[in-house]
């Protein structure tokens, strides 16, 4: 799989029914898998639980694919930003936005395929919510501060993400929150060798905890689970390891 993938009709649909898909239509075959389903939900819901977040005023959901994690963070913002850089995503996004429904074609087995009909929650607050197009290793100028940034499976699919992450500290206000997720599957289709942050053997965390020391401090590490469906019976089962990181009031 290589960086051209995210722009094709299969990976559209793929994350579609990654973010939208209830667990029945993701995994209809095995019930006892459907725990790891709604991973895009579980992101804002299980980084955010006990979190003080003051105002919660703007979030912004970088990488954020589809958008389902950029809705679900505006039951706790004011005002959320959706940025990916895939136009057909962004796109995508906005006629979810707009029709709160979408309806795709997902692979069965050999040629055939299931269409299934994905929906928005009546209770989400979508006229809270801006999408747009952006690069997360050199975002435009003008973004101004959010209380809390959101890069959910995002490091290990950039071309420097070092350099991505140097920008955190000028994005989230003082007292806001960093939460980063991502399995830490580094490729070289993606990321330069040269450039993973593995930590010299120590492990992605302990790289993220240096790059991002003294702007940030760790709050908390947990594992997420989840699944993407390929086809009715095979599927990618990973387990994303989610930090929650605390901007430093005092650091300038």
């Amino acid at each position: 799989m290589s960086a051209g993938f995210y722009e094709t009709d299969a990976a559209l649909g793929q994350y579609l029914l990654f973010h939208y898909g209830m667990p029945e239509q993701i995994c209809p075959l095995l019930p006892d898998a459907r725990a790891a389903c709604g991973f895009p939900v579980r992101c804002v819901t299980e980084a955010l639980s006990g979190l003080e977040i003051g105002r919660k005023n703007r979030a912004l959901d970088l990488g954020c694919a589809v958008g389902r994690s950029s809705f679900e963070l505006a039951r706790h913002f004011d005002h959320v930003l959706g940025l990916d850089l895939s136009a057909r995503f962004i796109a995508a996004a906005q006629r979810i936005q707009t029709e709160r429904a979408a309806t795709v074609r997902v692979p069965r087995e050999g040629g055939a395929f299931d269409e299934l009909l994905l929906e928005l929650p009546s209770d989400l607050r979508t006229e809270r919510v801006a999408f747009e197009t952006g690069n997360a290793c050199s975002l435009r100028t003008g973004l101004g501060k959010f209380d809390l940034v959101l890069m959910a499976n995002l490091i290990d699919r950039l071309p420097d993400p070092a350099a991505c992450l140097a920008q955190m500290p000028d994005l989230v206000s003082p007292g806001g929150w960093l939460v980063i997720t991502s399995p830490y599957t580094w490729l070289e289709e993606y990321t330069p060798r040269e450039k993973w942050l593995d930590g010299g053997g120590h492990g992605t965390l302990a790289a993220l905890r240096e790059l991002l020391a003294p702007a940030f401090s760790l709050h908390r590490a947990f594992d997420l689970a989840f699944l993407i469906r390929e086809h009715l019976r095979k599927y990618q089962w990973s387990i994303a390891e989610a930090s929650v990181w605390r901007r430093t009031a005092g650091y300038s």
